[in-house]
């Protein structure tokens, strides 16, 4: 049988996993978490074996990186890996020139500083409130009543951006939704969120030092709406990565097994 080397990254709200053999990617898998993040890891990385020629189960894997929120409740993994390595990883990979970084998780945000080899040089991180990350554009798309893709091109219709300035994202909904009330245009709104959203990453980014080339990882890499705020705000342009930005979490755990298998 041929050698599979598996990345399976457990977030807080999706379980992602990349399977690879010596040429490339040959399944991948994107769900919603469930409660225990080791039956995310194992329906997600089933997912993604089953779409493997003669990989019947996950034990067959060569090699099995975990990463993500829940990376250490994966006790059948070979080794558990940062997210901030994998990401490095899974970027420089599929992103020719990256040295600039921002995750957008679900709970979380991160920059990310990597070298020409895609080596972490620095980064930050803010994990102690949900604004600015996914949780938060979920909870907008809520009051708006709309998917995340509905909301992003509503934002592009702003004709001007109405501050929003709660640091706190239960402090933001109330905010929104007190200038819904008030007939404030919808679309300018939404942009008054994505700018407070790129205002809070522009200031982790420029704890590690905005260099070009940057990229986006992370569900929130598909808020295009965001991804032009930050661009303005950074000064610099996001560069797209040739795979699903959410899974380059994934993607680059898989790439390190492959890495540690041959070593």
């Amino acid at each position: 049988m041929a050698d599979y080397y598996g990345g399976c990254d457990v977030g807080s709200t999706t379980g992602k996993a990349v399977i690879l053999d010596d040429a490339g990617i040959v399944g991948t898998a994107l769900i919603s978490s469930r409660i225990d993040p080791e039956e995310t890891a194992r329906e997600a990385l089933g997912i993604a074996c089953g779409q493997a020629t003669g990989l019947a189960r996950v034990e067959d894997l060569t090699r099995l990186v975990g990463t993500g929120y829940g990376r250490n409740e994966v006790p059948f993994a070979d080794e558990n890996v940062s997210e901030i390595s994998c990401h490095a990883a899974g970027a420089h990979h599929c992103g020719e020139g990256i040295r600039t970084i921002i995750d957008v998780g679900g709970q979380d945000v991160k920059a990310i500083a990597i070298d020409e080899a895609g080596a972490v040089l620095e980064f930050a991180m803010n994990d102690k409130c949900a604004a600015g990350t996914g949780r938060l554009f979920e909870a907008m798309c809520r009051i708006f009543e709309m998917s995340l893709d509905e909301f992003s091109a509503l934002s592009l219709e702003a004709k001007q951006v109405i501050p929003v300035t709660s640091q706190c994202s239960v402090f933001t909904e109330t905010e929104v939704i007190s200038l819904i009330s008030r007939k404030k245009p919808p679309a300018d709104i939404a942009a008054g969120i994505q700018s407070a959203v790129a205002k809070r990453v522009f200031g982790l980014a420029r704890r590690v030092g905005v260099k070009p080339k940057v990229t986006v990882t992370g569900g929130c890499a598909k808020n295009t709406g965001l991804l032009e705020t930050l661009a303005h705000v950074l000064r610099a342009e996001i560069v797209p990565l040739t795979m699903d930005p959410q899974i380059i979490g994934a993607m680059g755990a898989a790439l390190i097994a492959r890495r540690k298998a041959k070593e």
